[in-house]
């Protein structure tokens, strides 16, 4: 190679390793905005969303409709609770800012009817856990409960969530393979 080839050689070189360069930033780039505003992976830890999923189980988080604060009655989310572990709990949505939520005669009422449950075991009671049993939910707020209402601290305890803390609604559980299933 004459001196002018390895020139040329060198610049090439160095040219392709800066368009790999900028790939690779903008690749980074965009799996960290869709991890933080579109899709992310969490675990469950704990008995309190059974039957629906277990202790272990992997779950995908939808998190644009949290953005937009489009949260919907039934959907499964993942909030912040705000205690002194910084915890995350994962808990049915029961009702939305200005709903009425009653608990009275081991059923969960909404704006005064009785919802249906499919998700809960038969024979499945729902007690309150305070004296409370009359939540109103307020603006920006959401009414959350487990599935497994005997094992399960949730919106009978901690009151409405603030849809701020809302960090997804689960829409995959991934694992284990073989109860993969959409919400």
């Amino acid at each position: 190679m004459n001196n002018n080839e390895e020139k040329s050689h060198k610049i090439n070189i160095l040219k392709e390793i800066k368009e790999y360069g900028i790939s690779i930033v903008v690749a980074l780039f965009l799996a960290f905005i869709f991890h933080s505003y579109v899709l992310a992976r969490a675990n469950v830890d704990g008995p309190s969303m059974q039957p629906t999923l277990h202790n272990n189980d992997v779950i995908f988080l939808e998190k644009l409709s949290v953005e937009t604060n489009h949260i919907k009655r039934g959907e499964i989310i993942v909030f912040d609770s705000k205690n002194q572990n910084n915890d995350y709990y994962i808990k049915r949505v029961i009702g939305v800012e200005g709903d009425q939520v009653d608990i009275k005669d081991g059923k969960v009422y909404v704006n005064g009817n009785q919802i249906v449950e499919n998700y809960l075991t038969p024979g499945t009671i729902t007690e309150p856990i305070t004296p409370k049993t009359a939540y109103k939910v307020g603006k920006d707020q959401i009414f959350v409960l487990g599935d497994n209402r005997s094992n399960s601290t949730d919106s009978r305890m901690l009151g409405c969530i603030n849809v701020k803390d809302v960090k997804g609604h689960a829409v995959l559980r991934a694992y284990p393979f073989n109860q993969i299933r959409t919400f």
